[in-house]
């Protein structure tokens, strides 16, 4: 599997954009947003994941202006110096930030068929909120905390958008969940997917004191047949 670093230019700067390349060479393109762990080894691992199934996958070093190419520890003293980190990130910056990833994707010769977005926790809040902001083909949030405040941006979001969340989620209670609930009630560009038992960063194989094994596999198969039906990789002849 082929893989580069590019730049992208900023109006402060240029940060890095890491990318993976389906065997194919060619194939639909996928914003990924990083966790407050940086562009690390669960991040590397889901674009792995995706490229093998034939997505172009772009996943910008969002803490660039903070500390550049951060990779923290999934651990307790790792979440904590991430927590810190994270502290300082301007997030109107970093959905600035993705939407020139998301152009330099559109710009790739290697991209065709379209380009979606898919975000965890910090990552999924962005994405949520670049979807309202820029045309995308569709849009997978995990976990985003800022999503039940700002549920007014699903008046402005057009795109195919999956909602993912833990029922037992101890940073976003139930009752904030029900309230994304309420708000994606009537909309049909847009699907809820709640695993009950799980918590936060439930999919992050990387973090065991978050990953539930079980909720992670049923909700990657939605996340995938989601992008199967609104972001098609077409395999040419």
């Amino acid at each position: 599997m082929r893989t580069r670093t590019d730049q992208v230019a900023a109006s402060d700067g240029t940060f890095d954009v890491h990318l993976w390349f389906p065997d194919s060479g060619t194939g639909p393109g996928i914003l990924l947003v990083q966790e407050i762990y940086g562009v690390g080894r669960y991040i590397e691992k889901v674009a792995l994941d995706l490229a093998g199934r034939g997505y172009v996958v772009a996943a910008p070093d969002l803490f660039w202006r903070l500390r550049p190419h951060w990779q923290g520890e999934h651990t307790p003293e790792g979440t904590a110096a991430s927590i810190e980190l994270a502290s300082g990130f301007d997030f109107v910056k970093g959905v600035v930030d993705c939407a020139l990833t998301v152009a330099h994707l559109r710009s790739l010769s290697e991209v065709r068929g379209g380009v979606g977005a898919l975000g965890f926790c910090l990552g999924g809040s962005i994405d949520y909120t670049l979807a309202a902001e820029v045309e995308l083909d569709a849009v997978l949030s995990f976990y985003g905390s800022a999503v039940p405040d700002s549920t007014g941006l699903m008046e402005r979001i057009t795109a195919p958008l999956l909602l993912v969340f833990g029922g037992s989620d101890p940073f976003i209670k139930r009752d904030r969940v029900a309230v994304v609930e309420r708000a994606a009630e009537g909309r049909p560009n847009v699907v809820m997917h709640i695993e009950e038992a799980a918590g936060h960063a439930f999919h992050n194989s990387e973090a065991p004191m978050f990953h539930n094994p079980e909720a992670a596999e049923r909700t990657w198969e939605v996340a995938l047949g989601f992008l199967s039906e609104h972001l098609p990789v077409t395999l040419s002849r």
